[in-house]
């Protein structure tokens, strides 16, 4: 098996996010993605809505921008372009030119995705991970699954998706972590100003950390 550059298979699927201790939001008796931003009208894609559109499988690893990576995973969902090209496309002003889409989920966490990035073959918004439908530790209702970039991109609980036509403001532009725009994996986009080979040593440290915190927000973790 060959991994991206800096990354190290683990046991499992570890819960992950930007809560960590916090525990997953609730998941809404009826949930829907709302779909905003420069378009001509925003709209609501229902459950029903997104169950009417084609399903795909994909099998993908998923890699943490720590440096953990967890293997052999089976997503399944609607692809982003399928949605996109029967959603947003008739919404469209003739003249306008989208670069960037905001990807935010109930919880309250914000990726921020290049159209093309978003438009590649394998980005889904899934809502099955390995024959089981997500549970809340992993995003349920449903979550954007971007597997050639890291973790972060990949927002849970997905509740809504904006379209910008220019790059949104970055609360994060200074920040010691501030995250890589592309976060292609690959090519070990980690961090905004620094090489990935660089700041490899300082993720792995936090990795033990993370992950205990994040268990202990987990929905299987005892009360």
């Amino acid at each position: 098996m060959t991994l991206p550059p800096g990354q190290r298979a683990v046991d499992g699927f570890p819960r992950f996010g930007a809560h960590l201790h916090h525990p997953p939001p609730p998941v809404p008796a009826d949930p829907v993605i709302e779909i905003g931003g420069a378009l001509t009208e925003a709209i609501t894609l229902s459950a029903t809505d997104l169950a009417k559109l084609p399903r795909k499988e994909l099998g993908a690893d998923f890699h943490c921008v720590a440096g953990w990576s967890a293997t052999g995973l089976l997503w399944e969902g609607v692809a982003f372009k399928t949605l996109y090209r029967m959603h947003v496309e008739p919404l469209l002003e003739s003249d306008t030119s989208m670069s960037h889409i905001v990807f935010e989920g109930l919880d309250g966490y914000r990726s921020v995705v290049l159209l093309e990035d978003a438009l590649a073959d394998d980005v889904l918004i899934a809502d099955r991970l390995d024959g089981r439908p997500l549970d809340t530790d992993h995003g349920a209702p449903v979550r954007l699954v971007s597997p050639s970039q890291y973790g972060f991109v990949s927002t849970k609980h997905l509740c809504r998706i904006e379209f910008h036509t220019s790059e949104p403001p970055d609360p994060d532009r200074w920040s010691p972590l501030a995250a890589h725009r592309r976060a292609r994996v690959w090519r070990e986009e980690r961090h905004r100003h620094l090489p990935g080979r660089v700041v490899r040593p300082v993720y792995r440290v936090l990795i033990g950390p993370i992950r205990a915190l994040s268990a202990r927000g987990s929905h299987t973790s005892p009360r």
